[in-house]
């Protein structure tokens, strides 16, 4: 939200430079994000640190306030006239300008009273007005069309101030000020862009952070005025309100304004709106966005005579209600929207009025010709306005405020401030009384606050006169007791909780903010350190992390926020997934949200349920990132969700995933060429490096079945006959839907829980042998459907504590091999640990591996 430091000063002093006041207000938990100078120049505050500005300030010896005397027609053009202004100095100064709203002065005399604008003297620093770009020009004498010119009466876009260039900046009575005073004491100003959480509903206005500096500054607070001036007949029998539901609907006021005048706002209204980023409209659209603004309360103006014809001219009768099926609106952003039915609408008896708590209709809006005008300022409920604002899918400045929280009380305040404020602007008079319905009060929150328990939480010690002030700087009602506190909180103040331990926590927090956390003391723990005990399941995590960095890839942490359609792309021939509920597609070719953990407000429509795998974040990823890089070696460590029946909260199994594409391996100096693609084989080595670097074993690889994988270029891994995961290639038809087709794609997922469960906490280790191996080859001739591995586990059983190691190196079918048949070789690795072995003794072995692997297997020795 911008806060403007001149609408913040009208209800609070500012004695500290606004570089620190923005430290004090982010520390405080109101976070400034950016401070936006406004022809001033920038402060500079030892230990307050601020991005540097390149704003433009008004010099204030060359930029003033100017007052036009007299505007004369120029001798040698009728596009240009010269303005006679009185800058403060002994003579008035002639200026040539085209603005043509000078035009209608031209040639009328001496003006009194004169007209007020900015003037830019000679050397003075402004905006090009003339320029497409943003681009300064410093004053220079020169003449223009033979008149002799140095000086300037400014336009808003040479100021910065705004884009506007049709015209000076013709200013309203300045009041106090005179010719020649600088134009920085008049227009200018700071503002500071404050980063307001949900959790500040109170600060969503100008009033409310006002609210908290006068207790930072320890500053007294200055109040608008809500006296209002009733001269007119009375409201009662006008109008009437009928809430029928007061849960939604707290209260409902309203108040009538007759015979008033439709008319631009005031400048300094319309300066102030800019400022916070509305544009202005007429007096009572005006005033309606002032009061948002201002304190906090949202004001819908209707047109008084348009809701008179609805009812034939009878006096309107305003009616609060949920939507019925089939009904439709015509809101004011010119969209016809169908009402849902948690909608809770602003009615009269014929037609609907408007969104309650979130926008109007188009049918009683203000318009040129309106002359009387009903104010509305109620109060909703914020569940549902936020509910209607998604469904409806609009937002607005009311029910951005509606929607975090606004107390009930602020609803008179909020049409006593704005009718007045439109009776000023616009004339007319103010019906006598204003109707309230509250059929639903707000109970004052009281909390009893011990002394001692907010040296407890806090550390320090605070008197309880010191807590009382604190307090008392935040308009909290407190009753001293000699230790104990009496509190009683601001209506506004919906967030202290009535609850006796959390109002507690909710006032220590609120003495901490002010009192500064930094000024809080370091100390040391009085008490014993607490017994500390491991959490063997991070430790394992992180383990398993370092070995996959190590092995080269990279880790990603993606959002857990997907949809069942995106989920649906990995499987290229959609089936009912078994951890789901007839999942896969529908009959009708919709994708099944079964057995999805489903969000019920989503904020965008591409995260709206929590994720059943991680191989759709790691393809995305890569999908995204293939613009940037071919080579890519990734991993995601991650919880997956899936609904249960027997409890409200979801099953969150941990995952591994795993992604490798592109290059085997980065060029270099030594060699620019990559190399081949990555293939299986390489993800098995991911695999496998990671199973020895967690020290577990008893892997074995089985065919896989998963739908996401190319069937004849994937594994299943077992680890003690037990499931943990799948890699493999990625199909083709799926790489074809994430367009990863530039080359083969290896993913795997995994089940981390049931990885990590194998991982030995003591295993063995041995001294570095010192007796020589013995190394020989064996090849074995096999069915051409018997895995590698149940060859390998034959010949480690029948090599015996001889055999150190095993490693297949060869693979090949064809002649002389018989069809249906496939010759693996392996590289046999003997050694003994305490004697060097004979040739007898590996003889003997290794012909003990043949007959073995021929008995269980069927192999044959290949000659």
């Amino acid at each position: 939200m911008e806060v403007p430091v001149s609408w913040l000063r009208e209800f609070v002093d500012i004695d500290i430079p606004i570089e620190l006041l923005a430290e004090r207000m982010t520390v405080a938990g109101l976070e400034v994000g950016a401070i936006t100078y406004v022809g001033v120049p920038q402060g500079f505050v030892k230990g307050v640190k601020w991005p540097k500005s390149d704003h433009l300030v008004w010099d204030r010896d060359k930029i003033v306030l100017g007052a036009i005397r007299e505007v004369k027609p120029h001798p040698d053009a009728d596009r240009l006239v010269m303005a006679m202004v009185d800058y403060g100095g002994t003579e008035l100064e002639q200026t040539v300008t085209g603005a043509p709203n000078l035009f209608a002065y031209k040639g009328v005399g001496p003006l009194d009273p004169p007209l007020w604008t900015p003037f830019a003297k000679e050397g003075a620093e402004v905006w090009d007005g003339h320029s497409e770009e943003p681009k300064r020009m410093v004053l220079k004498e020169k003449k223009l069309r033979g008149v002799p010119n140095r000086c300037m009466v400014c336009s808003e876009k040479e100021l910065g101030l705004a884009d506007e260039h049709d015209g000076i900046l013709l200013l309203e009575n300045p009041g106090d000020y005179v010719p020649g005073t600088p134009l920085q004491d008049v227009l200018g100003d700071v503002i500071l862009t404050v980063e307001l959480t949900p959790n500040l509903a109170r600060c969503f206005s100008i009033l409310g952070v006002a609210r908290e500096v006068a207790a930072l500054l320890d500053k007294p607070l200055r109040e608008p005025s809500y006296d209002v001036v009733m001269e007119g007949a009375g409201i009662k029998g006008e109008v009437s309100i009928d809430i029928r539901e007061p849960e939604l609907n707290p209260r409902f006021t309203l108040a009538l304004l007759r015979d008033m005048e439709i008319k631009p706002s005031p400048q300094w209204m319309q300066r102030r709106l800019k400022q916070v980023g509305q544009r202005p409209i007429n007096n009572i659209v005006d005033v309606t966005n002032y009061i948002t603004f201002e304190i906090g309360q949202p004001l819908h103006a209707y047109d008084f005579d348009k809701l008179k014809a609805h009812g034939g001219g009878k006096a309107p009768k305003i009616i609060t209600r949920l939507a019925q099926p089939g009904e439709t609106l015509d809101t004011l952003d010119e969209v016809h929207r169908e009402l849902d039915p948690h909608n809770i609408l602003v009615c009269d008896t014929e037609s609907i009025l408007g969104l309650g708590g979130v926008i109007g209709g188009a049918d009683t809006e203000i318009s040129d010709t309106t002359k009387n005008v009903l104010l509305e300022a109620a109060n909703w409920n914020f569940i549902n306005v936020r509910r209607t604002m998604q469904s409806q899918k609009i937002f607005t400045d009311a029910g951005t405020r509606f929607s975090r929280g606004v107390h009930p009380s602020q609803a008179l305040l909020g049409v006593k401030r704005g009718i007045e404020l439109m009776r000023q602007t616009g004339g007319g008079q103010v019906a006598q009384g204003i109707i309230d319905e509250y059929p639903l009060p707000e109970p004052t929150v009281k909390v009893e606050l011990h002394a001692a328990e907010v040296e407890r939480i806090l550390g320090m010690s605070f008197t309880a006169e010191e807590t009382a002030d604190i307090l008392r700087r935040l308009s909290f009602g407190v009753e001293l007791k000699g230790d104990v506190l009496q509190v009683t909180a601001p209506d506004y103040r919906m967030d202290i909780s009535s609850d006796p331990i959390t109002g507690q926590a909710d006032l220590i927090e609120e003495i901490a903010r002010i009192h500064g956390y930094n000024n809080i003391p370091d100390t040391i723990i009085a008490d014993m350190m607490p017994p500390q005990w491991s959490n063997t399941a991070l430790i394992l995590e992180e383990r398993a992390r370092d070995v996959l960095v190590a092995l080269g890839l990279r880790e990603t942490i993606s959002y857990r926020l997907t949809t069942p359609e995106r989920e649906a792309l990995l499987n290229p021939t959609p089936q009912p997934s078994p951890r789901t509920q007839g999942g896969g597609e529908n009959g009708n070719g919709s994708v099944s949200h079964a057995g999805y953990v489903e969000l019920a407000n989503p904020m965008v429509a591409d995260r709206t349920a929590l994720r059943h795998s991680l191989l759709i974040n790691l393809l995305e990823n890569a999908a995204a990132n293939a613009r940037f890089t071919d080579r890519q070696q990734l991993f995601e460590i991650g919880n997956v969700y899936f609904l249960r029946d027997d409890d409200p909260l979801p099953d969150e199994p941990r995952r591994l995933g795993v992604l490798l594409t592109g290059a085997r391996r980065a060029a270099s100096w030594i060699n620019d060429e990559s190399g081949d693609n990555a293939d299986f084989f390489d993800l098995k080595g991911v695999v496998e490096g990671l199973l020895d670097g967690l020290h577990i074993e008893g892997a074995t690889y089985a065919r896989s079945t998963h739908p996401s994988l190319h069937p004849g270029r994937s594994a299943q891994l077992n680890l003690n006959g037990k499931k943990v995961g799948d890699f493999g290639e990625l199909h083709p038809l799926v790489a074809e839907m994430f367009e990863l087709t530039a080359a083969p794609v290896l993913v795997g997922e995994f089940d981390l829980d049931a990885l990590l469960e194998q991982v030995e906490p003591n295993f063995g280790t041995q001294a570095l042998p010192t007796t020589p191996p013995v190394l020989q080859d064996i090849a074995l001739v096999v069915n051409d459907e018997t895995p590698a591995a149940a060859v390998e586990a034959v010949i480690v059983k029948a090599g015996g504590n001889l055999l150190k190691g095993v490693r297949l190196f060869d693979v090949y079918r064809g002649d002389p091999i018989p069809a249906g048949q496939k010759s693996l070789a392996y590289s046999l690795v003997y050694q003994a640990d305490d004697r060097t072995l004979t040739d007898k003794e590996v003889a003997s072995v290794h012909q003990k591996i043949v007959k073995t692997a021929e008995r269980e297997l069927g192999a044959k020795l290949r000659a």
